[in-house]
């Protein structure tokens, strides 16, 4: 009897211990479940602590998008004080339009275009001496990304199709102290430090009949020049000069947007007239060597042409109507030398090679200065002015062909060694 006690005592305390193992090992468990629940938490905490983060993130990039995109109600109201004229808005783009120049950005981040009426005669001579017309306000910031000072002045000159001068900035309708003539000036030597970035105001002010003509284009243009490394020395840029265009109303914006399609000839920049697409071709991939330069044939496009009143005169030639071809190539500069845009020509064969024509030099957007640097690559133009009627009848369904070449320095010295490419298309 002694034994059979003592063999159920003995069963009954292994039960408990097999029993607390086993509770020991379910609270292990429901332990370690906690710890990764709670690191699952913690995880899903930081993701949403990082999301939230972001999310503020954009909303202070948009809030500071929409800071700099400045609201011009107050400028227009001391406008109106200043001149005792009466204002109205006609047209607003916030839109930010941004030139990069080798580490110096220039970005147009607003502009508002007003009609302003029966002001003092005091403000009439900028107004072509009227005392009825419109001003534009434009919002510039000028930025420096480099690790060094550059100089830069704010020459913004505003031109358009039939302008009778170049328009800049009057000081007299704002405070001097919100101007970027101001800001950057003589009496700052027009430093702009490392990392320095600098926003003012811009005005320009048309009388009424150049206000009408400005509106009947649309569109007006505003040069932006290159910064200077060297206080004063011009004739070491920064970058390259640019442009922006500023509609100015509905039709104005839509040419905008039509004229993206179209590549950035001086036709296109300048607004010279409508340009209207008959037949393109991107991304051809067409590559030849030229001494150090690799040259690709990216691709082209064919537009019928109407110019408009002021640019009529200079296609006159061309009675049958106007065809333009455009051809964009990519160079590839491996030599030690820079490559000059404006000193290079090409020579296009139509008709399977019965006829040909040079390229029109003074319908490209180039300068002096506008280099591709040994060891960078770069977009370049041609423009070949053709007559309508012979390519709609004989030229459009033969072959084109393209000889490109010699590659010419700034100073047109030949970097090819007279050798040239061939493409056709």
């Amino acid at each position: 009897m002694g034994r059979i006690w003592m063999l159920l005592v003995t069963m009954m305390l292994a039960v408990l211990i097999v029993s607390g193992c086993g509770n020991d090992k379910e609270e292990a468990k429901a332990d370690e479940k906690e710890n990764v629940s709670e690191e699952k938490n913690e995880e899903v905490e930081k993701e949403e602590e990082q999301e939230e983060s972001e999310t503020e993130e954009v909303e202070k990039t948009e809030e500071a998008v929409e800071t700099n995109a400045s609201d011009f109600s107050e400028l227009i109201t001391y406008m109106e004080n200043e001149t005792q004229g009466t204002a109205k808005v006609l047209y607003e783009n916030k839109e930010p339009q941004v030139h990069n120049m080798d580490g110096v950005t220039v970005s147009l981040d607003a502009y508002t275009l007003v009609e302003l009426n029966d002001f003092h005669t005091d403000f009439s001579i900028p107004f072509n001496d009227e005392t009825n017309g419109g001003v534009i306000v434009a919002q510039y910031t000028v930025t420096n990304e480099l690790d060094k000072d550059v100089y830069y002045m704010p020459a913004f000159y505003l031109s358009f199709t039939g302008a009778e001068k170049d328009y800049n900035n009057y000081r007299d309708l704002l405070p001097e102290e919100d101007q970027l003539p101001v800001k950057l000036s003589p009496s700052n030597d027009y430093v702009l430090k490392a990392g320095e970035s600098v926003t003012g105001y811009y005005t320009y002010p048309f009388g009424k009949t150049h206000l009408k003509t400005a509106l009947e284009v649309s569109t007006v243009a505003v040069d932006v020049p290159a910064a200077q490394a060297v206080k004063g020395d011009f004739g070491n840029p920064i970058g390259s000069d640019g442009q922006f265009t500023l509609s100015l109303n509905e039709a104005g914006a839509e040419k905008v947007a039509a004229n993206e399609a179209f590549y950035k000839d001086k036709v296109t920049v300048d607004d010279m007239g409508e340009k209207k697409m008959l037949k393109e071709e991107s991304g051809i991939g067409k590559s030849e060597q030229l001494g150090d330069v690799t040259v690709t044939l990216d691709g082209y496009q064919f537009t019928e042409f109407t110019p408009n009143e002021v640019e009529a005169p200079r296609f006159t030639d061309w009675t049958n109507g106007i065809v333009l071809l455009t051809v964009k190539f990519n160079l590839d500069n491996k030599g030690s030398d820079a490559i000059g845009l404006s000193s290079m020509s090409s020579t296009l064969t139509v008709n399977d090679g019965a006829q040909y024509m040079f390229d029109q030099g003074m319908l490209l957007d180039y300068s002096y200065d506008d280099l591709i640097d040994a060891g960078e690559s770069g977009e370049y133009l041609q423009i070949y002015v053709l007559d309508k009627e012979q390519y709609e009848k004989i030229w459009k369904d033969k072959s084109f062909e393209i000889e490109f070449g010699p590659i010419k320095a700034q100073d047109a010295t030949d970097l090819s060694k007279g050798k040239t490419a061939i493409f056709e298309f």
